[in-house]
């Protein structure tokens, strides 16, 4: 069971509490701040491939895994409809001290209306944790989306993570998908229940579309092998 401690850092800093970030790591990687004033970001202060996603949304949206809600409250602020849903409680407390309309603990699977926007931004494919769940989320979020809905999603290809100084590349072709990884988080000096989070090539999201009735567009490709996809039916 997690402590939430990603919750309890946004609450903090919303409430003025900020004293120091949240420090994330991977099976792969050190150990990593992550700054809390990041998460509560304004549009200009986003990435272009984030602010491209925003102007691509229609509709009512979804907007998941909302994390302190700065997207969610820029659509919003903008004269969309928008639920923004999140497996952290306080991450939920922020969006609506923050006055997001509709904000719920909730996790994905468990949505039941139908939206002609889904957002997934922030390494949105993390969520599917594992190589061998992506059909089955993405199955769900098919039967989310309205005629004519979209899918805005985006992640990295971390095959550079595995690149020696040689410029070849060290991945163990017996192991799991080199995108899968156990990640872990910690504040102020407590550690959260480590999880599983899924960094997906553009060309590994396209072919689990196709597979599932999908389409799936390359709309934007940012640094550090960073892109941005659309998925419709």
């Amino acid at each position: 069971m997690t402590k939430d401690l990603f919750g309890k850092a946004l609450l903090d800093y919303h409430s003025g509490n900020y004293t120091e970030d949240l420090i994330t790591s991977t099976n792969i990687s050190d150990e990593d701040a992550l700054p809390l004033p990041y998460l509560f970001r304004d549009f200009s202060e986003m990435p272009k491939l984030e602010q491209k996603a925003l102007q691509l949304c229609i509709g009512r949206i979804l907007d998941v895994g909302c994390g302190a809600g700065s997207h969610s409250l820029y659509l919003q602020e903008n004269g969309f409809i928008v639920k923004a849903i999140d497996i952290s409680q306080g991450a939920i407390e922020v969006c609506k001290k923050r006055s997001i309309t509709h904000a719920e603990v909730l996790d994905v699977l468990n949505e039941t209306k139908s939206f002609d926007t889904i957002l997934l931004l922030m390494n949105g494919t993390g969520i599917f944790q594992t190589l061998n769940q992506v059909s089955k989320y993405l199955n769900h979020l098919k039967s989310l989306l309205k005629p004519n809905g979209q899918i805005l999603i985006d992640s990295s290809d971390i095959k550079y993570m595995y690149e020696d100084d040689d410029g070849g590349f060290w991945i163990d072709t017996n192991a799991n998908y080199y995108g899968e990884l156990d990640y872990f988080l910690s504040y102020k000096g407590e550690k959260d229940t480590p999880m599983k989070w899924l960094y997906l090539d553009f060309n590994t999201l396209y072919t689990a579309c196709v597979s599932v009735g999908l389409q799936c567009e390359l709309i934007l490709e940012g640094e550090h092998y960073h892109y941005l996809a659309r998925i419709t039916v």
